[in-house]
């Protein structure tokens, strides 16, 4: 009912009821980033408290990046048979309570229980493919711009939440930094609840960008539990699917399952305390806030494969540099500002080739399976880079691995077919 007023009332206003929706979207992701982030600053003080090694921790992160990932395409189907709305409060409740819960954790495997599979699952749930989703069924123009700033909530909560965190860290330990995310979860669950409908015919909409007098077509596609494996069995024949797959495998083994889990602890090994260490992560994020939301413009414009190419090559000669930025202020901002900027800008131009490539309405799904790559490679590299710390003492060889595969990617997104010359003036127009 108070979505209907609302819809309502921004309709007196020549205003979409869409732009709340992805205002909620925003503010879900904005909290699962948070979440997902914060393991990242809370490892040191896990090793010194708990006695875990890095590898240890490393383990339980991989498995939480590897169940975000899986849930992808899973989430779509919840979506489609259970609603955006159910679906978003059930997230937004099971990590929030898998935070609450992890600050009574006194052994490894509740850490695993909670932080690996919990944390994973729930997160998952309102990963990436939200933001597709609601593109997809909210908009028809601006969608390259909606998904630039539902992308963007990734960096919005890294920059809001991590130096918090680490402050509190200091200053009450890191039971207390949890609080601050799990209250945020909840807050987003009862926007949620409000707020966020399935489709515009919900509240007496059409599509925004579509004629008001267009008759739109009744959506009545209820997938059952086996439609995602069919959509992979379908996708994973065209080549298309795997090289997106792959440059999406090669996006998070050198962003959150590298930079994000370990950059904290990376500082620490060059004698930068966990503070100003937070607080580069949170400059990067404000970079990554502007850098994505620019992509999302420009991929409503340009070649999105040629935008890639400059995104995944930018940020593969960024992170062979860092071993060798000093790890002073100076250093570490110029690393930001170059790697921030492209840090989640991949997003929009896969999901655009993603839709181009693949049937609109079940892209999200097939798009899922494309982000469970992403995972794939975060949790490769969240264990791999831990590994190389405990055993090598060292997190260069993960860098040098990572920005070589960047290198690679951004040739190799090339092999994609270029979208006909009409799909194109469609999204620009």
């Amino acid at each position: 009912m108070l979505a209907q007023r609302t819809a309502r009332w921004l309709q007196r206003r020549e205003l979409h009821f869409s732009w709340v929706v992805m205002a909620v979207a925003f503010m879900t992701m904005l909290s699962s980033s948070a979440a997902l982030g914060l393991p990242g600053v809370f490892m040191q003080p896990l090793v010194r408290e708990m006695g875990w090694g890095t590898d240890q921790i490393s383990s339980a992160l991989a498995v939480r990046f590897l169940l975000y990932g899986l849930m992808g395409p899973f989430a779509a189907l919840l979506m489609e048979r259970y609603g955006l709305r159910r679906i978003v409060c059930s997230a937004m409740v099971l990590i929030a309570l898998a935070l609450l819960l992890s600050t009574r954790m006194t052994a490894l495997w509740q850490l695993m229980a909670l932080w690996g599979v919990m944390l994973g699952v729930s997160s998952g749930m309102t990963a990436l493919v939200l933001a597709a989703t609601v593109a997809n069924r909210w908009f028809s123009k601006r969608r390259g711009l909606v998904l630039g700033v539902l992308t963007a909530s990734n960096a919005t909560g890294q920059l809001i939440f991590l130096p918090l965190a680490a402050r509190l860290i200091e200053l009450l330990g890191w039971r207390m930094a949890i609080m601050p995310a799990f209250c945020m979860c909840l807050f987003t669950a009862v926007l949620a609840f409000a707020f966020m409908r399935d489709h515009p015919q919900d509240v007496g909409l059409n599509v925004y960008g579509v004629d008001p007098q267009e008759q739109q077509p009744v959506h009545t596609w209820r997938p059952d539990f086996w439609e995602p494996l069919r959509q992979l069995a379908q996708a994973s024949q065209s080549g298309t699917f795997w090289v997106l797959f792959g440059t999406f495998f090669i996006c998070g083994l050198s962003t959150s399952g590298l930079v994000q889990t370990h950059f904290v602890s990376l500082c620490g090994d060059y004698g930068l305390a966990a503070v100003p260490a937070a607080s580069v992560l949170a400059m990067m994020g404000a970079f990554d806030f502007v850098g994505t939301i620019a992509s999302g413009w420009l991929s409503d414009r340009f070649d999105n494969r040629k935008l890639l190419f400059w995104y995944y090559g930018l940020r593969g000669l960024s992170l062979l540099w860092l071993p060798h930025a000093d790890f002073t202020i100076y250093g570490l901002s110029l690393f930001a500002m170059f790697y921030g900027l492209d840090w989640i800008a991949t997003v929009p131009p896969t999901v655009k080739l993603v839709g181009a490539s693949f049937d609109r309405q079940r892209s999200p799904m097939i798009f899922g399976w494309i982000f469970a790559g992403h995972q794939l490679g975060s949790a490769c590299a969240a264990y791999g880079a831990g590994l190389s710390r405990s055993v090598l003492l060292s997190y260069e060889p993960a860098l040098y691995i990572a920005g070589a595969a960047c290198l690679v990617a951004a040739l190799g997104i090339f092999l994609v077919r270029r979208p006909a010359a009409a799909e194109v003036r469609v999204a620009a127009s």
